[in-house]
């Protein structure tokens, strides 16, 4: 009978399980610590796993010369310098820069709300339409105040957290690099010795696809953002470093992060001329242009071999879920379940065919 298949027991104890958890769901206090434990370690635990595949080839290559504890501390000493002359060399300049942006942008907002007025005030809104405009915005603006001051307790609180964290995440990356080769015994001696070889290649390739995903976009990231730097220097547009900064960051998301990063960019030409808007349009296309065509296809190829749609579907999901963090930790997360189910799927059929 087909109650009997084993995909409808497989179904049946999907099914079962998700109702277990949705039941528990509506238990506050069952669930609160759980998500309170899960919040407190993942964020360290992400932070730290970044850090450890960019660190761990710097790592591996002292460590033919030096013993690993060495290794890591010469490691940790060269990060720190190399931070330390990006501060030096690039904190007055973006100390000025932001210092800059918040003294001019309310001015040119300013002038642009002035041009505003008397396009509204002589054209058929009338001065009613303008009062009630100011009425908004002084309520908008009063109702975030308010806000900000009712809430201020957490944002300490917030920040407190960062500042927790950050001073957490070098302990945890140290012991990630120091025992890194144990994790890996430690999560096979569980499986039968049969499939042991089989998971041992699931983590291999795992590991394979994380690393190439966080080495090879921090490495497009920063070479878009030099990219960016040189063109926004070359147009004239002001703030330059700032803004080629912020799209730098914005690029480690996949696809609609160089998008979002330049929207700044494309802001403050706007306030300078309309002319250095198209400017800014062609400093971008060029630099994906290059990007696309020489940085990308070296440093990826085709290791993660993802459609652009799956990528923005995924997107959209995990953004729609969980927010921004959802969107930073999407693409890599996919990219481990599909490397999995694709080895599971390899070692099931090769062992169907040995059985026959």
């Amino acid at each position: 009978m087909w109650i009997k298949r084993p995909f409808f027991k497989y179904a049946t104890g999907i099914l079962l399980i998700l109702l277990i958890i949705f039941l528990f769901g509506k238990i506050d206090y069952f669930v609160w610590p759980f998500q309170k434990l899960i919040a407190t370690i993942f964020f360290p635990i992400l932070l730290s796993g970044i850090i450890y595949y960019i660190m761990r080839p710097f790592v591996t290559f002292f460590s033919n010369y030096f013993s690993k504890n060495m290794s890591i501390l010469i490691v940790y000493l060269l990060f720190i310098g190399a931070g330390y002359l990006f501060v030096h060399f690039t904190g007055t300049p973006i100390a000025q820069q932001v210092q800059q942006l918040s003294d001019q942008f309310p001015n040119k907002v300013e002038k642009i709300s002035n041009v505003s007025h008397n396009l509204v005030k002589h054209n058929s809104f009338g001065n009613s339409s303008i009062r009630m405009i100011e009425k908004k915005a002084n309520s908008l603006s009063n109702s975030f105040f308010n806000h900000v001051e009712q809430n201020i307790t957490n944002i300490i609180s917030i920040i407190t957290s960062i500042a927790t964290v950050l001073a957490v995440v070098p302990f945890i990356v140290f012991y990630f690099l120091r025992d890194s080769e144990k994790l890996k015994p430690a999560l096979l001696k569980n499986l039968p010795v049969e499939h042991v070889e089989e998971g041992n290649l699931i983590l291999v390739d795992i590991d394979k696809t994380l690393s190439a995903y966080i080495i090879g976009q921090c490495i497009i990231a920063i070479s878009d953002g030099i990219m960016l730097y040189i063109g926004f220097c070359l147009i004239g547009l002001n703030n330059s470093l700032v803004l080629a900064i912020f799209a730098m960051c914005m690029t480690m998301v996949p696809f609609i992060g160089p998008v979002i990063g330049m929207v700044p960019a494309f802001l403050f030409a706007l306030l300078q001329s309309p002319l250095m808007v198209l400017k800014v349009v062609l400093v971008g296309v060029v630099a994906q242009q290059i990007d696309g065509n020489f940085v990308t296809p070296r440093v990826m190829g085709k290791k993660l071999n993802l459609h652009p749609l799956t990528v923005i579907f995924i997107l959209l999901i995990s953004g729609a879920i969980y927010g921004f963090i959802g969107i930073i930790i999407a693409i890599p997360l996919y990219s481990v379940v599909k490397v999995t189910l694709k080895n599971v799927i390899r070692f099931y059929k090769l062992r169907k065919m040995e059985n026959r």
